[in-house]
């Protein structure tokens, strides 16, 4: 299963939390929480509070102190102006000054994050959205969960035909209700494969012994849970995108993977029970679009009406790693949001460096504990620095904090090896491979995980200093964090491998550190050794942003029954932002550079402005059969896709990509060859727009990062007269020659002064 990027499978929801900054930048007072180095109290301090005093009259003769902390942090809050603060922060001994934070306890931080709120009256909260149906294909569910509350809902929609597969242990009568009104399990394709399932190891039912089924469907549609965390880390009203929706789970996924068979067993259950959007947070690799099951089942689906989202995978930031790239499903990349989970590194050469973790055990004490780097504490003949099973040697590990590099096996795995070593403690270092990029994993023993740069800067210390110590301090929750959001690193990439000429991904959505239900089978890092339980976990991965846009995508279908699958699917493309609030191009995690349409296809989610697009780029199921016609496919390829009676030679019509009715553009250009032409390049492309709000006038604009390159909208000024009018435009591409392998981007966006339709552009050349 690609979709998830945790130890294991995993799963998501949302969580709390509005928080609001008290410190301004001005020389008022504000409360800041000051936490110091325990361990490095000077001699001439008999208290560790004359020496927290002291430190403030160094830099403040009116510092009010509101607490003096012994327990939970070592350290006070006091009240100081900005500059104070900053002179405090860089005093030795000083681990961290932060300002404080007013919480209210709203909803999940991602509805909250992406401008949802439970009284917003733009969005359909009862009737028309109880209507609709959420399929969730993963590894099942765990019904008892709150997530699952049908408390208030009205009877099970009339058109559904759906129901409980009841077992042992799931008995329909009893975990089914008027929320979770579908659970069906598939496994004959895995047992074919894989011999019968082993059942005193997973349920052979619609119980999710993983969890990363639970948390997908509760990310998409769970209903409101108050007093939701993951052992107290992002606390508050959990939710799903929408809590109105029904939910049906299809458990596809088993302890050896998903199969074939199975997924498209799954599906076609799901169209016949009267689904309405279809959540698949799973994928595989590349392939003709007939041969790849997901992609098969997906076509027939939205020939139903059925909208499908899936996961593009978590195989970044590497060129062309994307999964599901059919352009008849909704492909969804991933990126953070405004909150974190901070863990502190205070060396012993008085250097301190950030990180997460979340980690929740009894804390260390605040004083320096001798460190150790794995490669030197290995018996391993290679690959000694990666904390793997049974590698580290007991004797130079016991009573340490052991520096692991990331890589290999699960980042939580390495620290049950630590611990079954004899260590205290791990700090695990990014290498190349994953940059600056940070993902909080509930640890079992105290550790943080930190970037590339502060892991190279810990490991440079414990190899020169002949007595490396650190110690590690655990910062809770921490919202606003900006900028946000930005790309994961890990988040699947284009251009498209399949079919260059459609852009993939579409969108992104919230991915990283989410919090959402869970199972009751399994422990929040999903090893064997971990006997802890939780009602909620955060997790990490592209199938985590899916489920994001499938409960969206659910919002508008209530909001608007009679759009197509396309029409949906447009207004969250074409709404989406690719700059902060700020005006900033989006981030790539992985480059620190603004994030391409390859990266971030046409921007984040913003489901407010996708409720009122203002335009949409809309498709019937014969204009995807046109679209395999484009590609080359033969009549018996398409008889594979499709049950229609459809011929690509009917009528003498002409199928190009380029008239393809897409919401992006993906240009390819041809390298000219020497001797040839002048080496410029003219692309003429197609596409139709429906107006789905008012009567008005649009303006085109291209704003563009490709100097060579020239576009020209003909024509530039599209008048529509009521809702429902179309109206085609034609975009002149021209370009001169460039190396294989350039690529270059530009935004294409139709404006009446209130609604922005964009569309992302990228050029490339082979």
């Amino acid at each position: 299963m690609d979709g998830s990027f945790a130890a294991r499978p995993a799963f998501f929801l949302f969580l709390s939390f509005l928080i609001l900054s008290l410190a301004s930048g001005s020389e008022e007072k504000a409360t800041y929480i000051v936490r110091f180095a325990r361990s490095e109290i000077p001699a001439e301090f008999a208290e560790h509070s004359h020496w927290y005093d002291a430190s403030l009259q160094a830099v403040s003769d009116s510092a009010e102190v509101l607490y003096t902390y012994g327990n939970v942090a070592h350290g006070v809050s006091a009240r100081l102006t900005p500059d104070e603060a900053a002179a405090l922060g860089s005093r030795p001994g000083v681990v961290a000054v932060l300002p404080e934070a007013r919480y209210e306890l709203h909803t999940t931080r991602t509805p909250e994050f992406l401008g949802l709120s439970s009284d917003a009256s733009l969005w359909p909260e009862s009737d028309s959205g109880s209507e609709v149906v959420v399929g969730v294909l993963d590894t099942g569910v765990w019904p008892e969960i709150r997530s699952y509350d049908d408390s208030g809902f009205g009877p099970v929609p009339e058109s559904w035909k759906g129901g409980c597969d009841d077992t042992a242990d799931f008995k329909a009568a009893v975990v089914c209700n008027k929320k979770l009104i579908g659970a069906r399990f598939f496994s004959k394709g895995y047992e074919a494969s894989n011999g019968p399932i082993d059942e005193s190891k997973e349920s052979k039912s619609p119980r999710d012994g993983d969890g990363h089924g639970t948390h997908t469907s509760s990310t998409a549609a769970g209903s409101f849970v108050p007093d939701a965390s993951l052992f107290g880390f992002a606390a508050g009203t959990a939710r799903g995108m929408a809590p109105r929706a029904r939910v049906a789970v299809y458990k596809v996924c088993w302890a050896g993977g998903c199969f074939t068979s199975d997924i498209l067993a799954a599906i076609d259950r799901a169209v016949e029970d009267g689904v309405d959007v279809l959540s698949l947070s799973l994928g595989g690799g590349n392939s003709d679009y007939y041969r790849d099951g997901v992609a098969v089942g997906a076509f027939a689906a939205m020939e139903r009406g059925i909208l499908v989202s899936c996961s593009a995978g978590n195989s970044g930031p590497g060129d062309a790693t994307l999964s599901n790239v059919a352009p008849w499903i909704t492909t969804v990349g991933a990126g953070t949001i405004d909150r974190d989970f901070p863990a502190y590194v205070a060396l012993g050469n008085g250097k301190n460096y950030t990180g997460v973790s979340l980690y929740s055990g009894k804390p260390p004490a605040n004083e320096l504990v001798r460190m150790v780097y794995a490669g030197n504490a290995t018996n391993a003949t290679s690959k000694g620095n990666l904390c793997l099973p049974g590698t580290l040697i007991p004797e130079k590990v016991a009573g340490k904090i052991v520096l692991c590099d990331r890589g290999v096996n699960a980042r939580v795995q390495k620290g049950f090896v630590v611990k079954d070593a004899g260590g205290v403690g791990m700090v695990l270092a990014n290498t190349a491979a994953n940059g600056e990029e940070l993902v909080a994993d509930a640890h079992f023993i105290p550790a943080a995980a930190v970037g590339q740069k502060a892991g190279d800067a810990i490991r440079s210390y414990v190899l020169s200093d002949p007595s490396p110590a650190a110690f590690l301090v655990f910062g809770g929750t921490k919202v606003g964090v900006q900028p946000s959001p930005v790309a994961a690193a890990f988040s699947a990439r284009g251009p498209n491998a399949i079919t260059p000429g459609i852009l993939k991904p579409d969108l992104i959505a919230p991915g990283v550190n989410i919090l959402a239900g869970w199972s009751g089978g399994a422990g929040p890092t999903g090893l064997a050794q971990d006997s802890r339980r939780t009602e909620f976990n955060i997790i990490s991965g592209t199938s985590m942003s899916c489920p994001h846009v499938s409960g969206l995508a659910a919002l508008l279908k209530s909001a608007r029954p009679g759009w197509s699958p396309a029409a949906i699917k447009s207004a969250l493309m074409t709404t989406a932002y690719d700059t902060s609030k700020s005006g900033a191009p989006l981030l790539d995690v992985a480059t620190g550079n603004p994030a391409t349409p390859f990266v971030i296809g046409s921007g984040h989610a913003d489901p407010v402005r996708a409720m009122d697009p203002g335009l949409v780029y809309d498709l019937t199921a014969e204009d995807y059969l046109g679209f395999l016609c484009a590609v080359g496919y033969t009549p018996l390829q398409i008889s594979a896709m499709s049950s229609r009676n459809f011929s690509c030679d009917a009528g003498g019509k002409k199928y190009s990509l380029s008239d393809f009715n897409y919401p992006s553009f993906s240009v390819p250009f041809e390298t000219a060859t020497v001797g040839g032409a002048s080496g410029v390049t003219t692309v003429k492309h197609t596409r139709t727009l429906t107006n789905v709000g008012q009567p008005g006038t649009y303006t085109a604009t291209v704003s563009t990062a490709a100097d060579d390159v020239k576009v020209v909208v003909e024509p530039a000024e599209l008048s529509f007269e009521r809702e429902g009018d179309k109206k085609t435009y034609t975009v002149i591409f021209s370009a001169p020659s460039q190396p294989s392998g350039t690529a270059s981007f530009a935004r294409l966006t139709w404006s009446d002064g209130k609604h922005k339709v964009a569309s992302p552009i990228a050029f490339t050349w082979t």
